[in-house]
Order: structure tokens, then C-alpha cells, then sequence
């Protein structure tokens, strides 16, 4: 990792200080996946995408199935600051997930907050989880579900979890979170507001004024409720979680924080990983590699743990 991290040192940071650049990327995203074959034909698997309804309100999902019967369902919130990313673009780690676990995976392809508020993303990933917990999802009825998250996807799956407590039937269903160096604190928690320039992946500085770029109008203390700032909210009555941070990313505070808080009621297990930076599971590395390799055998004992009690 180490070794890693000296290349990217020479890499540009990702910044968040207009609307500009992330639709830049995010239309040279869409260009990649338009011109680059399905990954999950290459695994002998088939992705459908399809829009989930609930009370209302619609999200597109894509859903990846195993080969034969599906032991469990992971409903996955990919990262990108918010700004960037949708549901394909973590084929990758959702394949590995389906072959490893046998499992379904159902990701969210929310909207953007290049034009949309942050709320409304939260409401896509409320539908999508209450569509699937649901009977209006009559495949997967019946079935455990883990709920994952990565960067500004975990913090929109916590913030799910905080908003399903108002339906605990459909909360109960939950088995599991794992949770990948997530934000939980929209006003920033002490390691993002000391993030130096020499912040790895992210641009340390100019963090502080991303996240009130994604918020508008409010003052920290508004930044701060719950489930905006799921650091911030009753975490009674959530399951069990899995979490990952990096020692060298500036966000490593939100997810020790949260885990902290969340093991009062629900055992947490959390990793502090050494020299490692943000977005650290997308690294050609063994650390990587290890990490992925234990994510996924949680998600299995999990499910057992579920369907045999």
C-alpha cells in the first residue's frame, strides 16, 4: 500500500468546487460504459435494469442475479461524491459479490446532486430500499438483505437505515450494513476539517467547502441533524455492521465516530487500515484484495446467521 501511495501522490485529487467538472466526468462515465461491453456477460451472469416503485416515488435499479437460487440480497449504494457514479459502474464489486456469496445484488442509480439536493437523493435510496423489503418485490421476498455502501454511498445507506426505523417490519428484514470509509457528519468531523494538501485521492482543503457546496443555505448545525448527518441520529435497532477506514483518509473520523455510537446497540465490528486512503477496496493491492475477500465472507455468515435462525 505504501508503494501504492507513491503514485498517488502524483495523481490529481478529486474536487468538488463547481457543477461543472462533475458532469464532465460523469458524461465521459456514461461514454466508457456506452462503447465497453457488459462485464457481467463475461461471468456468465445477466444485469437487468429496471425502476422500483414505492409509495409514490420511483428509482431505476439494476440488478445483478446468481446462476442458480439466491441465498440473500445486497442493495448497494454506490459512491462518487454524490455527484458522479451510477449503478454500473460497480459491476465489478457486484459480481464479485454474487459469485462469492451467491447472492443478488440490487444497486441504486439515485440521481446527481449536480441537480438535484442531497434530500431527494436520500428519498431515491429510501425507495429503493422499501420497494425491495417489501412485498411490491415479490422475488426476493422472504430473503436476508445486506446493505452496503461505499464513500458518499455509505452515507446514503445509513441514512436509509435511520429513515427504514418509521417501518420497523421492513427494517427487521435488514441482516446486515458494510459500510466503506463513509461521510456521516455533513459539517465535517475533526480529520476532515485538518485534512492537509497532501491528502491522498481527495482534495483535503478543499473538503469543508464541498460538503457545504452539497448543502446550500444551511448552517452547521442544520448540517448536522439526522438523517442528513447520520453520525447525528438514534442508531438503536439498526444490525449488525461491518466497517472499513483508511489511517490516511480524512474521512476516517466519521466512520470511527459511527461506530463507536452504533456499537451501543448493535455489534459493530470497525478496521482502521494502515496507509491506506480513500476509495482504498478500488487498489491493485493485496490489502485490497484481503479486504474485499473478508467483506464478502461477512456477508456470508451473515445471511447464514438469518436464514437459520
Amino acid at each position: 500500500m505504501q508503494r501504492f501511495n507513491r503514485k498517488l501522490a502524483w495523481l490529481p485529487r478529486f474536487r468538488i468546487r463547481n457543477r461543472l467538472t462533475p458532469r464532465l466526468i460523469q458524461a465521459l462515465l456514461r461514454a466508457s460504459q456506452i462503447v465497453s461491453a457488459d462485464k457481467t456477460l463475461k461471468h456468465d451472469l445477466h444485469a437487468q435494469n429496471i425502476v422500483a416503485h414505492s409509495q409514490g416515488t420511483s428509482v431505476p435499479v439494476r440488478i445483478i442475479r446468481p446462476q442458480g437460487k439466491a441465498q440473500g440480497v445486497v442493495l448497494d449504494y454506490h459512491g462518487g461524491g454524490w455527484v458522479i457514479g451510477n449503478a454500473r459502474m460497480n459491476d465489478d464489486l457486484n459480481i464479485g459479490m454474487v459469485k462469492a456469496c451467491n447472492v443478488a445484488v440490487v444497486s441504486v442509480d439515485y440521481r446527481l446532486a449536480v441537480n438535484t439536493p442531497v434530500e431527494d437523493l436520500m428519498q431515491d435510496c429510501l425507495c429503493a430500499a422499501r420497494w425491495l423489503l417489501s412485498d411490491d418485490c415479490t422475488e426476493f421476498v422472504g430473503l436476508p438483505v445486506i446493505v452496503v455502501g461505499e464513500s458518499a454511498g455509505a452515507h446514503l445507506a445509513a441514512a436509509t437505515l435511520l429513515a427504514l426505523k418509521a417501518s420497523s417490519d421492513l427494517l427487521q428484514r435488514v441482516s446486515g450494513a458494510l459500510l466503506y470509509y463513509g461521510v456521516y457528519d455533513l459539517a465535517g468531523t475533526p480529520s476532515v476539517h485538518a485534512a492537509p494538501a497532501e491528502t491522498l485521492v481527495l482534495d483535503g482543503p478543499g473538503m469543508v467547502e464541498a460538503l457545504r457546496l452539497l448543502t446550500p443555505g444551511l448552517s452547521d448545525d442544520e448540517r448536522r441533524q439526522a438523517p442528513l448527518s447520520p453520525l447525528y441520529g438514534d442508531l438503536s435497532r439498526l444490525p449488525p455492521a461491518l466497517m472499513f477506514t483508511g489511517e490516511l483518509d480524512p474521512l476516517r473520523d466519521d466512520t470511527l465516530e459511527l461506530a463507536e455510537r452504533w456499537q451501543r446497540s448493535a455489534p459493530v465490528e470497525i478496521h482502521l487500515l494502515p496507509s491506506s486512503a480513500h476509495g482504498f477496496i478500488h487498489f491493485p493491492t493485496t490489502m485490497a484484495s484481503r479486504v474485499l475477500a473478508y467483506s464478502r465472507a461477512w456477508i456470508s455468515r451473515q445471511i447464514r446467521a438469518k436464514t437459520s435462525s
